[in-house]
C-alpha cells in the first residue's frame, strides 16, 4: 500500500510540476511534438513503400507457352503439376484461340489480320498464366516448370523482375534505417531538452536530498513527468496521422498516379501508427527524465 500511495503522490506531483514549470514544459513538449511528427511521417511513408512493393510483386505474372502438339490430356497433367508446386498461387490456362480473340479486340489491325485465321492457321500457342506466392523464388519455380515436357517457353521478364526485387529490398532497408535513425535523433533531442528542464530545477532536487528523500523518491516524479510530457507531445502527431492520412487517402481515392501504387487503408493502420507514436513519446520522455536525474545531476 505504501508503494501505491507513493506512486499516487508522484503522479500528482508530476502533473503539478508540468503546469508549475509551464514554460520549460512547453519547450520539452514542442521538441517532442516536432520530432514525433517527423517520426510518424517516416513510419507512414516506409509502410506505404513496403505496401507498394507487395502490390507490384503480386502483379508479376509468369507466362508458360506450350508446344503446338500438346494434347488436352497433357494440358490437364501439366495443370495439376504446376498447381501442386509450393510457390504457385494461381494457374490459369489460356488457349491460343482465346489469345487470338483478345488480341483482335484490342487492335483493329490485328482484328483484320487474325479474323481470316482458321484454327489450323493460328500460329499462337496455348499458355498458362501463373501467379507465384514469393517473387524471390520465381526463378526457381520457372526452372522447374521449364523442365516439364511440352513446355516450349517460360517468360516472366527475368531481368525486370530481378531489378525489381533488388530495388524494393534497397528501398525497404533505407526506409527502416531512416525510421530507426529518426527515432534515435528524437531520443537524443528530447533527452537533452528534458535535461535542460530538470537542470533548471537543481535547487529543488538538492532540497529534497537535504530533507532525506531517497533517490527513488526523487526520481519517480521526474520520470512520471517525462512520461506525461511525452504523452502530451504525442497528441498533435497522433491527430496528424489519424486525420491527415485519412484526408490524403480520400483525396487520392487510395491510389497514387497508377493502380499499382495503392495507399494502405487508413483503418486500422493509422491507429497502430498512432499507438506506436504515443508509446515512443512516453518511453523517450521517461528515459530522458531518468537520464537527466541520474547522470546529469548526479543524484
Amino acid at each position: 500500500m505504501k508503494i501505491f500511495r507513493m506512486l499516487g503522490r508522484s503522479i500528482r506531483d508530476a502533473f503539478k510540476s508540468v503546469f508549475r514549470n509551464f514554460s520549460l514544459s512547453l519547450a520539452s513538449i514542442s521538441c517532442i511534438t516536432i520530432t514525433l511528427i517527423i517520426v510518424a511521417v517516416s513510419m507512414v511513408a516506409s509502410y506505404n513503400v513496403e505496401h507498394f512493393s507487395k502490390v507490384i510483386q503480386r502483379d508479376v505474372t509468369m507466362v508458360v507457352f506450350l508446344d503446338n502438339d500438346t494434347t488436352e490430356e497433357e494440358i490437364e497433367e501439366l495443370t495439376k503439376k504446376i498447381t501442386d508446386l509450393d510457390n504457385v498461387e494461381k494457374c490459369d490456362f489460356k488457349s491460343k484461340e482465346q489469345s487470338k480473340n483478345e488480341m483482335m479486340q484490342e487492335n483493329d489491325t490485328f482484328n483484320g489480320i487474325m479474323g481470316t485465321w482458321s484454327e489450323e492457321d493460328n500460329p499462337l500457342k496455348d499458355s498458362f498464366l501463373i501467379k507465384v506466392k514469393d517473387i524471390e523464388q520465381i526463378k526457381k519455380t520457372a526452372e522447374t516448370i521449364r523442365s516439364y515436357e511440352k513446355v516450349a517457353v517460360v517468360n516472366y521478364g527475368e531481368e525486370m523482375v530481378n531489378n525489381l526485387i533488388s530495388t524494393f529490398k534497397f528501398v525497404e532497408k533505407v526506409a527502416v534505417i531512416a525510421v530507426v535513425a529518426l527515432v534515435v535523433v528524437t531520443v537524443f533531442l528530447i533527452i537533452n531538452t528534458i535535461k535542460l528542464t530538470i537542470f533548471s530545477r537543481k535547487r529543488e532536487i538538492s532540497i529534497m536530498r537535504l530533507v532525506g528523500a531517497s533517490n527513488f523518491t526523487i526520481k519517480t516524479p521526474f520520470i512520471i513527468e517525462g512520461m506525461v510530457l511525452g504523452f502530451i507531445g504525442a497528441i498533435i502527431p497522433t491527430l496528424i496521422v489519424i486525420y491527415g492520412y485519412t484526408l490524403l487517402f480520400d483525396h487520392f481515392n487510395g491510389v497514387l498516379y497508377t493502380s499499382l501504387i495503392q495507399l494502405v487503408n487508413p483503418e486500422p493502420f493509422v491507429y497502430f501508427v498512432s499507438l506506436a507514436v504515443v508509446i515512443i513519446g512516453m518511453i523517450v520522455g521517461m528515459i530522458g527524465s531518468a537520464s537527466a536525474v541520474r547522470k546529469y545531476l548526479k543524484v
